[in-house]
C-alpha cells in the first residue's frame, strides 16, 4: 500500500517502467499534502488568541485529517483500478467467446478506473473549501501554506481530470460515459477557479 511505504520507495516505483503507480497515484498524493498542510495551519491555529474561532478550527483539522486517509486510501484504489485495466487486455481470445469475455473485462475496468479520479475530484474540492474557511482566521506566520494547500488540492483535480479524459475515451458503452460526464463536468473547473482565487488572496495578503 502506498500509505505504508517510505517517500523513496514510492518515488522509485513512480519512476520505474512500470505502469502502477503513474499519474492518479501522484494526484491523490497531491490531495493528501493539500488536507495535510490545512490541518496543520489549523492547528498553529490555536490557543488563547484564537480561542473565539476554536470551534470551526476544532471542524477543520478532523475534516481534514479525514480527507487525508480518504486521499491515501484512493491512492491506493487507482493502483488497483489501473492494474485491473492492465489485467483485462492480457484476458485470452483464442474464441469469439473468450473475445467477447475480454472485451467486457476491459470495459467494466475502464469504467472502474474512471470512478477513483472521479471521487478525488470531489475530494480536492473539500480540501479548496477547508481551506478557504481558515484563511480569515488562519495564523499569519503559516497563512502561505494556505495557499500550498489550494495548489497542491489544484493539481490532484487537473491531474484527476485528464486521468478521467483517459479512460472515458476508450469506454463505448454511451450511458457509462454519460455517468461521469454528470459526475464530473464542470467540478474540475470550479475547484481550479477557487484554488487560484485563494492563492490570489493569500498573497494578496503577504504582500500588503
Amino acid at each position: 500500500m502506498i500509505s505504508s511505504e517510505t517517500i523513496n520507495d514510492y518515488l522509485a516505483r513512480l519512476a520505474s517502467r512500470q505502469p502502477t503507480p503513474g499519474g492518479g497515484a501522484a494526484a491523490a498524493l497531491h490531495a493528501a499534502q493539500g488536507a495535510a498542510l490545512v490541518a496543520m495551519v489549523a492547528r498553529y491555529t490555536t490557543g488563547e488568541k484564537y480561542a473565539q474561532h476554536a470551534e470551526p478550527v476544532a471542524r477543520i483539522t478532523s475534516a481534514a485529517d479525514h480527507l487525508i486517509i480518504e486521499a491515501l486510501r484512493l491512492a491506493d484504489a487507482d493502483e488497483h483500478a489501473f492494474q485491473r485495466v492492465i489485467d483485462s487486455y492480457k484476458l485470452p481470445s483464442g474464441t469469439e467467446e473468450l473475445k467477447a469475455m475480454r472485451a467486457a473485462g476491459i470495459q467494466d475496468a475502464l469504467v472502474q478506473a474512471a470512478h477513483t479520479p472521479a471521487q478525488l475530484i470531489k475530494l480536492a474540492g473539500e480540501v479548496v473549501e477547508l481551506a478557504t474557511e481558515l484563511f480569515d482566521m488562519a495564523n499569519p506566520n503559516v497563512i502561505s501554506d494556505v495557499a500550498a494547500a489550494a495548489d497542491a488540492a489544484r493539481a490532484a483535480a487537473t491531474t484527476a481530470r485528464v486521468n478521467i479524459d483517459i479512460n472515458v475515451v476508450a469506454i463505448k458503452d454511451g450511458d457509462a460515459r454519460s455517468r461521469l460526464a454528470e459526475q464530473t463536468d464542470g467540478l474540475e473547473e470550479k475547484v481550479v477557479l477557487a484554488a487560484d482565487s485563494l492563492v490570489k488572496r493569500v498573497r494578496e495578503r503577504i504582500l500588503a
